[in-house]
This record gives structure tokens, C-alpha cells and sequence, in this order.
């Protein structure tokens, strides 16, 4: 099983703003191919920009309070956002939340077509992501 970096997720209010201030001060282009994969309607409506340094991914997203509640979740990854690691073996990355005692979110495929998601808590409190998705 393999982990790498791929995004990190940023709350706002103002994604249009955000969108200008990472393009414009930061150097990032949009991300097209990430937009046709967003699956809408399923928990997470919000506005989002896709955005990268051609490397790494920053995912400028809607602040959204009720997600949690709407997914039936305990951890909202839409309240403050979070860090997002990319997995080849989910299903052995849950084994070892599970054997570790760490408990977690499991989104499913909720917000982008192909993507199995979770969500857990480190230790203090910051959201992390850990998804797989299909070559």
C-alpha cells in the first residue's frame, strides 16, 4: 500500500476570491479534468476551484457547515478543510485505522466520480483525507 500527497483543501467563503489570489499571486492554473469528475448533489453542492503548481493539487472549496450532517458523518471535511493523501489500497489503508484505533468517516464515492473516500481526525484535531481512485 502506498500513500502520496495529491491536495490540499481550503474552506472559504469566497472561492472566486481565492481562485484569483492562487492564480495571480502564487503562479497555480486551473485544474480542468478535476471539475468533470465532481459528482454534485450528494452531500456537497458548494462551489469549488481546482487549482495546481503542476504537481500538487489545491482544491479552493466552499465552506460548508452541514456536510457532515447531510452525509450522515462525523467529521466534515468541508468546516476548516484538510490534507489529502492518495492511496492504491484503501481497503488496507482502513485496516490499519482499524488495528490502530483511529476512527473514521467513510464518504464513499460522495463528491468526485471513481474516488473512495475517508476522513479521520490526527491528533490534534486537523482533517486528513485518504481516498483511491481509478488509474
Amino acid at each position: 500500500m502506498k500513500l502520496k500527497l495529491h491536495h490540499l483543501n481550503l474552506c472559504t467563503t469566497n472561492v472566486a476570491a481565492m481562485d484569483e489570489f492562487y492564480k495571480q499571486v502564487l503562479d497555480m492554473e486551473t485544474d480542468p479534468a478535476m471539475d468533470s469528475q465532481r459528482v454534485k448533489g450528494q452531500g456537497y453542492p458548494g462551489d469549488v476551484s481546482f487549482v495546481t503548481d503542476g504537481t500538487t493539487q489545491v482544491h479552493l472549496a466552499e465552506k460548508d457547515l452541514n456536510c457532515g450532517f447531510r452525509t450522515n458523518n462525523i467529521v466534515n471535511p468541508m468546516e476548516r478543510g484538510h490534507i489529502a493523501f492518495r492511496t492504491d489500497d484503501i481497503a488496507a489503508f482502513k485496516k490499519r485505522l482499524d488495528d490502530s484505533g483511529v476512527a473514521y468517516s467513510d464518504y464513499g464515492g460522495w463528491a468526485m466520480s471513481g474516488w473512495e473516500q475517508i476522513f479521520f481526525y490526527d491528533p490534534d484535531g486537523n482533517v486528513i483525507e485518504v481516498h483511491q481512485a481509478p488509474e
